[in-house]
């Protein structure tokens, strides 16, 4: 069944090659099953990178991005559609919104802002949504320590595995959102 995934990663050109190979790798699999990409709507890094791959498989790019970006020029004019918002909570609420699953490729601190308000409605069962990390040569190593540890000092209640997957490729990533069941 084509669900509209959302990803979160990198908007960064200066960065290793290898997170070019792996965006590359999730853009042409998002084709391939029939999934629409809803994503940040630049044409630039990482989130460049998976919608030209998605587009090249024939599939369906939904781009959403704050007005102030486009000033920048930084926007994907070739995706299927562009949403244009006024900032960026009306571009993460959006995505939310559009979402089936959500899915985190490495990124920096506004991959984790992004992220981080998923979890936290996932937390307060606000959502129940699928999300994932895909833990790229141990790239999320160090959040899944600080979250291990966060739980442990009773930060976290409820259980890591009910929040998010930390997946080591992308097949194990679809693979978990194909299982994945809403909490009854």
């Amino acid at each position: 069944m084509p669900r509209s995934v959302c990803v979160y990663c990198s908007a960064s050109d200066n960065i290793s090659a290898e997170y070019f190979t792996l965006a590359a790798e999730f853009g042409a699999a998002v084709a391939a099953r029939g999934d629409t990409l809803i994503y940040g709507g630049a044409s630039v890094g990482l989130m460049g990178e998976i919608a030209r791959n998605v587009q090249q498989g024939g599939g369906k790019v939904v781009g959403i991005i704050p007005q102030s970006l486009i000033d920048l020029e930084v926007a994907y004019a070739n995706a299927d559609e562009l949403i244009i918002t006024n900032g960026f909570r009306e571009r993460k609420a959006q995505m939310e919104a559009r979402a089936d699953a959500f899915v985190t490729l490495p990124g920096g601190l506004g991959t984790l802002e992004e992220v981080f308000e998923i979890l936290s409605l996932r937390q307060l069962h606000m959502l129940e949504k699928p999300l994932v990390f895909i833990n790229h040569n141990g790239f999320y190593d160090p959040l899944a320590r600080l979250m291990e540890h966060m739980q442990a000092a009773n930060f976290v209640r409820v259980s890591l595995e009910s929040l998010c997957h930390f997946s080591l490729d992308v097949p194990e990533t679809f693979a978990y959102i194909d299982s994945w069941q809403a909490a009854v």
